[in-house]
């Protein structure tokens, strides 16, 4: 498995600090992100999932800790929209270039509006996809918030 992918290489670019971590992917898992947690001995809350969505029909990027699932109605509030649906996964694919259970915020084909929840900004360090199965990036949230042109704002049901 390569360390340096899309995602790694935008983080560096940036100047953000992370370290990588590689576990065993499980691609039979019912939540990656869960599965993610438990094979690098994290708190679920502390590793982040990324999401691909659309708001009012427009795509959106969604990082939210792994033990919760994602508020359509505040995800819509968030981007001042009015209506918010989870991508296809085919389409999630298409619009970041990363195959579902390898994607990243960074480093993705085309920029996209991205949202952090707020909570994960409590916490010294998080982990994120970093671009490829059984790949996760160890920073400091507000580094990603930063790198990411993100908004933080509640997201979680």
């Amino acid at each position: 498995m390569s360390k340096t992918t899309r995602a790694t290489q935008m983080l560096t670019k940036a100047g953000v600090a992370f370290t990588t971590v590689i576990y065993d992917y499980d691609p039979n898992a019912d939540r990656i992100g869960l599965q993610a947690a438990e094979a690098i001995g994290e708190e679920p809350h502390r590793v982040l999932k990324t999401l691909m969505a659309e708001v009012d029909g427009k795509a959106v990027c969604v990082v939210v800790p792994s033990d919760h699932e994602v508020s359509m109605k505040k995800l819509a509030a968030a981007f001042g929209g009015k209506s918010a649906n989870m991508m296809k996964p085919g389409d999630a694919e298409r619009a970041t270039g990363y195959h579902v259970g390898g994607i990243s915020p960074f480093g993705q084909k085309k920029l996209v509006p991205t949202a952090i929840e707020i909570t994960a900004l409590d916490e010294p360090l998080v982990y994120m996809n970093g671009g490829q199965r059984g790949l996760q990036v160890r920073l400091d949230p507000k580094a990603a918030l930063a790198a990411l042109k993100a908004i933080a704002a509640p997201l979680v049901a």
